[in-house]
């Protein structure tokens, strides 16, 4: 493949994390020298966007599935079900 690939961003959105706060239309910039990501919106607009965020239901609502989500950590820590 050609271009930029960014694998992995924590917190994950369902979490809050700030990829949780982005919009169709916005900016973001991606600095490969510096491995930073930015969300080109202003403090006051982050901080509106954070205080209006819920955390979505989740989508599976029975079974293994519904046990597996509610006890999983996050990828970032391995998506172990053990702690």
């Amino acid at each position: 493949s050609h271009g930029f690939v960014v694998g992995h961003i924590t917190p994950e959105a369902y979490d809050g994390g700030g990829i949780a706060l982005v919009k169709d239309g916005d900016l973001i910039a991606i600095d490969a020298v510096n491995n930073t990501i930015n969300l080109k919106i202003s403090d006051e607009e982050f901080a509106a966007r954070k205080a209006a965020w819920v955390q979505p239901p989740l989508k599976v609502t029975k079974g293994v599935l519904l046990k597996y989500a509610r006890s999983v950590s996050s990828a970032s820590t391995g998506c172990v079900t053990d702690n």
